[in-house]
């Protein structure tokens, strides 16, 4: 038989989601694919169960029904304080992965270059290789993940199209500041470029750190492909509700993406999920104390567990040094740590562009009795992993 696409062979699955399977397998607690163990807001599902009975069930418009677009962008102009037309500048995905793909196959033809910051969440790779763009990796650097900008800026001498910004960074929880956003906007106005951005954590953060939108920056707004979704937001990441914000011109472009890619979200959760974008600033606040409080208890314990870490400044992610037990392997560390401590991770190394293998990832959007039982389970980890002599992780 002919052989298969080559652009397919050159990534593997998903290691966050193959972690999963993992933590599945051996009755782990799930602290690597990042999706709360509680339920969404309850006037959510409520407003669900009545969609349910009453639809729509039928297609929505292509792009986005149009209540739920008309409050993505109220919603947008309360936070971000940009008007962002429903009908020409929004359409929403199934997903932000799906944004992401969309907003990469609208811009970047291929052998364009596209500028990426390491560490950065894996699907950013792949998007590159099936779109055919060739990744130049910038370098956040630990502890703080800053970043040098002649090294940034050195991506665009070498051609660079566009850049790639998560903030509030998955996997690292590194909060740009108005200084690197700035740094950031006047390196992509000199080279004429563009910047897609992946905002999925901008309700989730840690004071004093504080979300700037890098389209309401001054000459960015027609520059910047915002992509976000409500997973997060409202936990609800298996409703698959993410959405792209952009110009008209480029809107045009992944609108006809879109339509080929997925044809549409599903309505009735659209119809359901507009009650959570007509939230009130109550609703925020309480979400970011209960995720300071889950920190809190999470990072609180692996400190008092003697265990190095970063402090993340938003999103839900830590993560572990894990170079005491020697380390090389951190795939197989992994799945032994899953296997045989019960708490399932993510290989740091699946993040970084750079040979590090010394990390591990963990997610802490997770109830206080699952984080304390993964606790109880990881005070056991220093023993096991100093006494295991038979292991292929070392």
């Amino acid at each position: 038989m002919k052989p298969l696409s080559d652009r397919s062979a050159h990534f593997t699955d998903s290691v966050i989601r193959r972690m999963t399977r993992v933590a599945n397998k051996y009755g782990a607690v799930n602290l690597s694919q990042g999706f709360p163990d509680f339920d969404p807001p309850q006037a959510i599902t409520d407003r669900l169960a009545e969609v349910a009975k009453t639809g729509p069930h039928q297609y929505a418009i292509t792009w986005g029904a149009q209540n739920f677009r008309e409050a993505l962008a109220r919603k947008q102009k309360h936070f971000s304080g940009l008007d962002y037309d429903p009908n020409s500048e929004i359409v929403v995905t199934c997903g932000s992965t799906e944004a992401m793909m969309a907003a990469m196959m609208s811009i970047t033809n291929p052998g364009d270059k596209v500028a990426i910051f390491s560490p950065f969440y894996e699907n950013y790779g792949a998007d590159t290789i099936l779109t055919g763009a060739e990744p130049i990796y910038i370098p956040l650097v630990p502890p703080d993940f800053t970043f040098d900008p002649e090294k940034l800026e050195d991506a665009f001498r070498q051609g660079a199209k566009a850049l790639i910004l998560c903030n509030p960074s998955n996997p690292c929880g590194k909060v740009f500041t108005l200084q690197e956003m700035t740094t950031i906007a006047d390196i992509i106005k000199k080279y004429d470029a563009y910047i897609i951005t992946d905002e999925v954590y901008e309700h989730i953060l840690y004071a004093p750190h504080k979300h700037i939108y890098m389209a309401a920056l001054p000459g960015m707004r027609e520059r910047t492909i915002t992509c976000n979704s409500l997973s997060k937001t409202y936990s609800i990441t298996g409703w698959r509700l993410g959405y792209v914000l952009a110009s008209p011109e480029i809107i045009d472009r992944v609108k006809k993406v879109h339509d080929f890619l997925t044809v549409g979200a599903a309505a009735p959760l659209m119809e359901a999920a507009v009650t959570g974008l007509n939230f009130g600033d109550d609703y925020y606040q309480e979400l970011q104390a209960h995720y300071t409080h889950m920190k809190q208890l999470f990072v609180g314990g692996l400190k008092d567990l003697g265990f190095t870490f970063t402090d993340p400044q938003g999103a839900y992610y830590v993560l572990m040094d894990v170079s005491e037990f020697g380390v090389r392997d951190d795939y197989k560390f992994a799945e032994w740590m899953t296997r045989e401590v019960g708490v399932a991770t993510v290989p740091g190394s699946s993040f970084f562009r750079e040979d590090v293998h010394n990390l591990v990832r963990f997610h802490f959007a997770k109830e206080d009795a699952t984080l304390q039982d993964a606790l109880n389970r990881l005070e056991s980890l220093r023993k096991k992993a100093n006494a295991a002599t038979d292991v292929d992780w070392r």
